[in-house]
Formats: C-alpha cells, structure tokens, sequence
C-alpha cells in the first residue's frame, strides 16, 4: 500500500485499516512460529503498512492542531 492511497482515505478508514493489518501480522507470526507461513517477507510488509498508516494519521493530527 502507497502513502498516497493511506491519503485518501478518511481517518476513520485508516484506523480500521490499521486494526485488519495488526490483526494480519498477529496470524503472520503465528504462523512464522509453527513453521506454516509461505511468504516470510509480507510480515515486513505489513510492519511498513502500519507504519505509513500511523505517519499519516499522525501528519493529520499535527496539522489539526496547528491550524487552532
């Protein structure tokens, strides 16, 4: 997922994007664990994905703020 697609999401959208991709790398690494995972590089990927997430919703937050 590129930031430009996480911006045009509404906040809200980009929470609950957030929740489904926490809850995917939670089962990525249950499965890393038992040795039952077939692309080990997508447990980098999400931990990327939630982060351009966060730096969105935390740009969003700033901005909020600055324009009070």
């Amino acid at each position: 997922m590129k930031a430009s697609e996480i911006k045009d999401m509404t906040s809200e959208e980009i929470v609950q994007k957030v929740d489904k991709l926490k809850q995917e790398l939670f089962n990525l690494r249950f499965q890393a664990a038992t040795a039952q995972i077939d692309n080990p590089m997508r447990i980098n990927e999400v931990k990327k994905d939630i982060a351009r997430a966060k730096t969105v919703l935390r740009e969003r937050e700033i901005s909020q703020t600055k324009a009070n």
